[in-house]
């Protein structure tokens, strides 16, 4: 998820009454919900290595350990800088360093459990296991995450400055909103999956064997929840499609072949290092080629507006083409 609904959720935690539970507790929420990010910078490499190296060893279990110990020592530090220093706030409370640790891992936790929810992907065993896990249920920038969670910590906030006893009420309404926003998608990505598959398997011929099992995915969309992107594949074949609850499940009659299997993939990873590590990012890897030379692309992001940043471009020999084709 984006970092603005990373921080948002540090709030709500904080807004709920985890925040007075220790000195720098709202603090350490927000930051530890986005520390996980901090892999962020491997985005200076340029091209699209990093798409190999985003959510994976900053998310697993070493750094869901390590990250709120480093976190907290840092807070403990910053408290006592600002004391010895005077400058530090009258009004806040006396550092409890077992709450201060658990606010940490709280909130740490919170970002892989935020970011499996989408399509993108994360590699939550990482360095483990280079396993991706995916939730489709949720678009990467969700508007109406955004407004549940601004309402809750805003309204929340209002009835703390005017010292009303249950200001912590309206943080807990948008968590609980949340989690029921969250679930029913959830819901809806399982019935298209499924209605989806229903039909693929339909098309197949009585007469004619069945073929490798069909590989849906429901892409969730920005705005519309109620509706998805529907993506479908097999060994020999790619389409898409779209579902509506309010209106249900249109598959488009137009089907991409694929030229060039997974057979072909090995070469691809040796051309070079921005193909290996689009290959092992990519779920639903789309090669074709022009010549000697091979265009791979992810079905997920196929959009011209966002193609060109998750595609990659090499030159493979001919005599591989000719082998791999089907």
């Amino acid at each position: 998820m984006d970092n603005l609904t990373h921080s948002l959720a540090g709030a709500v935690l904080g807004q709920m009454g985890l925040k007075k539970k220790t000195g720098l507790g709202m603090a350490t929420l927000i930051i530890a919900a986005n520390i996980p990010d901090i892999d962020a910078v491997t985005t200076l490499l340029g091209g699209v290595q990093h798409l190999a190296l985003r959510r994976g060893i900053t998310h697993g279990p070493i750094a869901m350990l390590m990250l709120p110990l480093l976190l907290t020592g840092i807070m403990i530090g910053f408290d006592r800088w600002q004391t010895k220093r005077g400058k530090r706030p009258a009004d806040r409370l006396p550092i409890h360093k077992g709450w201060l640790l658990a606010l940490a891992y709280i909130g740490c936790l919170s970002h892989p459990a935020l970011d499996w929810l989408n399509s993108y992907g994360i590699r939550l065993l990482e360095p483990f296991s280079s396993q991706w896990f995916y939730g489709d249920s949720i678009f990467i920038i969700d508007i109406w995450m955004w407004i549940a969670l601004i309402a809750g910590v805003w309204i929340s906030r209002r009835r703390e400055k005017k010292g009303a006893g249950n200001w912590q009420r309206p943080a807990w309404i948008s968590f609980a909103a949340i989690c029921a926003y969250i679930f029913a998608n959830g819901l809806i990505t399982g019935r298209a999956e499924a209605e989806t598959a229903t039909l693929l398997d339909s098309k197949v011929s009585v007469a004619a064997p069945k073929g490798p099992e069909n590989m849906v995915v429901a892409n969730p969309l920005p705005l519309q929840f109620w509706k998805r992107e529907i993506l479908w594949r097999n060994e020999s074949s790619y389409g898409s499609g779209a579902y509506d609850l309010f209106v249900g499940l249109v598959l488009d009659e137009k089907q991409g072949i694929r030229d060039y299997s997974r057979v072909l993939e090995p070469e691809i990873v040796r051309a070079s290092d921005d193909a290996a590590a689009f290959i092992f990012w990519s779920r639903m890897p789309v090669i074709k080629a022009v010549g000697a030379r091979v265009t791979v692309r992810d079905q997920r992001f196929m959009d011209p507006l966002v193609g060109d940043r998750f595609s990659v471009r090499v030159n493979v020999r001919k005599d591989r083409l000719e082998r791999a084709k089907p």
